[in-house]
Order: structure tokens, then C-alpha cells, then sequence
């Protein structure tokens, strides 16, 4: 068996013939080929968020709160066990602020998120590989399964995780797949077994006439997502993919991907009920590459999105929310942070950012400041829903070690007298992120 990278204490003779540990792996082969690797990601986020009105914390009135909270913490093991067999393990938590609970109880958060095993029908190549489990793997957009350590901002367009914590655990399903990578081509399609809503840990929504997901029946779901690599491929160990290679890669990619549910969510109008299909479908272009001899490294993303969830679909969501309650009966966006971040309509998403020179700080690393765009015609809502972000990643070593500071402006969403759901005013919120990722 090949030396593992966690080592006794080596003489001075023997130090200089060994290799700096970078990572947590033990090699079961001398050439690496079979391996088992463990990771730690945290992300810590100190935040302040200027509340929608009518905002309560705990009943008390709050028109901006400050908060610190655990944004994501997880723990990955994976590893190439044999030529065929790979497997895939990933536990932690999500959220995890000073109200967060389960059932009453805040020491109940962390879970599996993946877990799942998969067979590599050619062992010289990554042509197909066939897994199941519980897992990430679907369709529509590489944010739908994307590699949190590596994001270009300090939060992924969570919209395109598009059923998170209705029919999904957190993004992910029981399925079975295949993925792999042919020519330039990387493909993934998947047939998924949904959770049913009403074991989500929330109250059950009310049927009406507006599409919710349904509690009765069972029904299965497929997706699927094609990329087309135009210059170097990515990676295809894990399921993931990453958010910026900091320019020690050359990509641009065109991709193309779609989730269909059959009779996933319905409507209840008196005594009539109808069903109806979940369709989502997206278009995106991707970059991320060196420029200027790698002085300079660019980080790009732009995708359209239609999000078919069936009539007037609109479901509010505000990320590790501060708040928990509300004194407003007209407001449409929710209490806290909370914005309508999901729903029936067409979306434009884009991303850019720039890694500028690696030395620009000498050994405290360099920066990437960064913008994102957001913005959806949603069939419930009368005014276009616009959320826009503003930072910069200070790169102290990479992704292994960054502090990120963010500003984002939401949009804040009333009913009015006459049943229109109207744009009314924005709020703002801003937060520190410390990420470590081993």
C-alpha cells in the first residue's frame, strides 16, 4: 500500500524527500489511481439585513437585524475504491443561525446530504458511469449541482435548485443515473423517486387556485443536462461541478438541461382538481479562464430559464432567515429576508467576476471582485422580480481560505386592494463570509 498524506513526524534527513500535505487522502495504489479522500468545508457569515416591513423577531418589531450564522458546514468522503467502483458520502448542515431548530430542538441539523454509489463501465475512461443513491444528480443547470467550496459568489442562485426542501432533501433525490464524458461532451440524466411535500418538515400549503405541490399520488421525475466543452473538460470525479477555477483552467461551455415531473403539483378550485406537470428547461453559456499570461483570470456565467410549476406557482424564500414573524397582512415577499425566489415564469441569470494578479498582495493572496444579476417575469407577479449582488473574494490561499464581503438588493412585493402583487421598494442586507475548505 502506497504512504497515506497523514504522516508521523519526520526526521530532519527524511524531511526534505517528502512531500507538503495538501490534502487529506490515503492511496491504496502506488500510482494514486485507487484512493479514499476526506474533506471539511465551513462557511461562517456575519451579517446585516435591512427587513421587509413588518418584520418580527420572536414578536418583537425589527426593522434591521445583525446576525451570525453557519452558512454551510460539511464533510465529504470519497474514493475510487477499485477500477469499476466509486462512492460518495457528504453530512452537515445548512442554515444554522440563532433560531435555527428541528421539532423544537437546535441541536438537530446536520444530515446526509449525498450518498450513493456508482460503477464505471470502462475503467481506461469516464465514457459512462452508472450510480444511485442519494444524490445531486439532475438536470437543468450546473447551479442545480454545484461545488459550494469553488463559488465565484458567497451564495448560488438558489432558484435553480428548483424544488429545495419541497419534493428534494436539500437539493437532492433518490435516483439512479448514468453521467459520463464522451468526446467533448459531458452529459448526466437521471430518473429520481420525489419526497412528498408533507414530509418536509413544514406546513403542508393549502390547495387553491394557485399551484401547489400535491400530497396525493406518487409520481417519479426525470431530468437531464448536456454540456459541451469547447476547450479544456472539467473534472468528472464527483457529481459537482465547480463554480471558478481561479484560471488554472481554461473552460467555456455551452449547456442545455431539464427537469420534468409528471402531476407534480395541482390546483383545487371548489369541488374541481387538476393536476399538473412540473417543467423546468434552461440555455447557459460558461467561462472561466486565464487572461494576460494568467496575471488576470475571468469567471463568467449567463443562462436563460423557464420554470413551469403550473398556474400562478410563487413561493417565497430568504436565505438562514434573521426573522420569524410578521405584523403586515398585505405584504406579498414575506417576513425577515425573504424575497419570491421561486415560481412559474421565464428567469435570466448572469455572473462575472475577475481574479486579479496572484501577487497583489504578496503572501496575503489577491482578490475577485464579483457582480451577479437576477431577474424573473413570474406569471403571479405584476412587476419584474430583480435581485442584484455586489463583492469581493479576499483570496488569502485560494478556496481554502477566503473572506468574502457581499451586497445585495432584493426587492420587496405587496398585494394591493385590487389582488396585484406590485414591486413597492427594495431592501438591502450585506454580510461577511469566512470560508475554510480542507
Amino acid at each position: 500500500m502506497a504512504a497515506t498524506t497523514v504522516a508521523a513526524q519526520l526526521s530532519a534527513q527524511d524531511a526534505p524527500q517528502k512531500k507538503a500535505i495538501n490534502e487529506l487522502r490515503l492511496d491504496l495504489t502506488e500510482d494514486g489511481s485507487k484512493y479514499i479522500k476526506a474533506t471539511l468545508l465551513n462557511q461562517t457569515w456575519v451579517r446585516w439585513n435591512q427587513s421587509n416591513p413588518g418584520t418580527t423577531v420572536n414578536g418583537d418589531p425589527k426593522d434591521n437585524t445583525f446576525d451570525i450564522g453557519l452558512r454551510r458546514t460539511r464533510m465529504q468522503l470519497y474514493g475510487q475504491l477499485s477500477d469499476h467502483t466509486f462512492f460518495y458520502a457528504q453530512f452537515g448542515m445548512n442554515n444554522f443561525n440563532f433560531l435555527s431548530q428541528n421539532a423544537g430542538n437546535r441541536k438537530l441539523q446536520p444530515f446526509f446530504h449525498d450518498v450513493l454509489g456508482e460503477y464505471k463501465v470502462f475503467k481506461d475512461n469516464d465514457k459512462l458511469k452508472i450510480g444511485g443513491g442519494l444524490t445531486i444528480v439532475t438536470g437543468l443547470s450546473r447551479f442545480t449541482q454545484p461545488s459550494i467550496s469553488s463559488i465565484l459568489t458567497t451564495d448560488v442562485p438558489v432558484f435553480l435548485q428548483s424544488t429545495v426542501d419541497q419534493t428534494d432533501e436539500f437539493a437532492r433525490k433518490l435516483a439512479v443515473y448514468a453521467r459520463g464524458q464522451v468526446g467533448k461532451i459531458d452529459y448526466r440524466v437521471a430518473i429520481s423517486d420525489p419526497f412528498p411535500i408533507q414530509t418536509n418538515g413544514q406546513a403542508v400549503p393549502t390547495p387553491g387556485a394557485d399551484a401547489t405541490f400535491t400530497t396525493f399520488g406518487h409520481s417519479y421525475q426525470y431530468s437531464g443536462m448536456f454540456i459541451y466543452n469547447i476547450l479544456d473538460k472539467e473534472p468528472h470525479t464527483t457529481p459537482y461541478l465547480a463554480g471558478t477555477y481561479l484560471g488554472e483552467k481554461k473552460i467555456l461551455n455551452i449547456e442545455a438541461g431539464a427537469i420534468y415531473h409528471p402531476n407534480a403539483t395541482w390546483t383545487v378550485i371548489g369541488a374541481d382538481t387538476a393536476f399538473h406537470n412540473m417543467l423546468h428547461y434552461g440555455l447557459a453559456v460558461y467561462a472561466d479562464m486565464p487572461l494576460q499570461n494568467n496575471k488576470y483570470a475571468l469567471s463568467a456565467y449567463a443562462g436563460y430559464f423557464f420554470t413551469d410549476y403550473g398556474p400562478n406557482y410563487l413561493r417565497n424564500s430568504g436565505q438562514m432567515n434573521p426573522a420569524n414573524g410578521t405584523t403586515s397582512t398585505t405584504l406579498a415577499s414575506g417576513f425577515g429576508n425573504s424575497y419570491p425566489m421561486f415560481g412559474t415564469g421565464s428567469n435570466i441569470y448572469m455572473q462575472a467576476g475577475l481574479r486579479l494578479p496572484n501577487d497583489l498582495l504578496g503572501d496575503a493572496g489577491t482578490l475577485l471582485p464579483y457582480v451577479s444579476y437576477r431577474t424573473s417575469s413570474f406569471d403571479k407577479l405584476d412587476d419584474p422580480m430583480s435581485v442584484y449582488d455586489a463583492g469581493v473574494n479576499w483570496l488569502i490561499d485560494k478556496h481554502r481560505s477566503k473572506i468574502s464581503l457581499n451586497y445585495q438588493l432584493r426587492p420587496v412585493f405587496r398585494r394591493q386592494t385590487n389582488g396585484d402583487i406590485t414591486h413597492t421598494v427594495n431592501a438591502s442586507s450585506a454580510w461577511v463570509q469566512y470560508q475554510v475548505y480542507f
